[in-house]
């Protein structure tokens, strides 16, 4: 799924906004619209195509719930939806401790593979723009910013494998997340 023009992002606003209403036809279609998206993000955070399946019903569940909620004015329905299905990836994560990548190589293998059936969702424009605003930060703040986010590790995990005190990587992130938005905004 690319989301190209700001005629596609608002449509998607609607049809988020349309749900929230209850109204099935326009849910089927977010989910047509964006489910492999959000698929692919969930099998690069799980690596288990059964486990990104359930993760993704969950967050359509979710959607289903929650879309009354969903405020255009805060932010678009494809960081909503992105963001609601990173959350559940990451609780999924932090249930199943014990499987979490403790190598960096291992991660970046995880980050930068291509799993066919994300390879589409992938090759998308916004894909390519985060990857080139990521490309941007520093290197040890990108790794930090990789694994938080593919991992669900948290600060005081990253400040251990990258022995630094809390609060740098406290504000390594935060950083890094200021700029991430900016990049992405341009």
């Amino acid at each position: 799924m690319s989301i190209a023009s700001p005629a596609e992002r608002d449509e998607l606003n609607q049809l988020l906004s349309q749900t929230g209403r209850s109204d099935n036809k326009a849910f089927a279609e977010l989910y047509k619209r964006t489910s492999s998206m959000l698929f692919g993000m969930c099998l690069r955070m799980l690596r288990d195509r059964g486990a990104a399946e359930e993760v993704l019903q969950e967050t359509y569940t979710t959607v289903w719930r929650r879309a009354a909620g969903f405020d255009a004015k805060k932010g678009s329905a494809t960081t909503w939806l992105m963001t609601l299905s990173r959350n559940k990836a990451i609780d999924r994560l932090r249930q199943h401790r014990e499987e979490l990548l403790d190598d960096s190589s291992a991660l970046d293998t995880a980050v930068d593979g291509q799993p066919e059936p994300a390879s589409d969702a992938e090759a998308s424009q916004e894909y390519r723009r985060l990857q080139h605003c990521l490309a941007e930060l520093e290197p040890q703040q990108r790794d930090s910013v990789r694994e938080a986010f593919f991992t669900g590790a948290t600060y005081n995990e990253l400040a251990i494998r990258c022995k630094v005190p809390l609060g740098t990587m406290k504000s390594w992130i935060r950083r890094s997340l200021m700029q991430l938005r900016t990049c992405l905004d341009r």
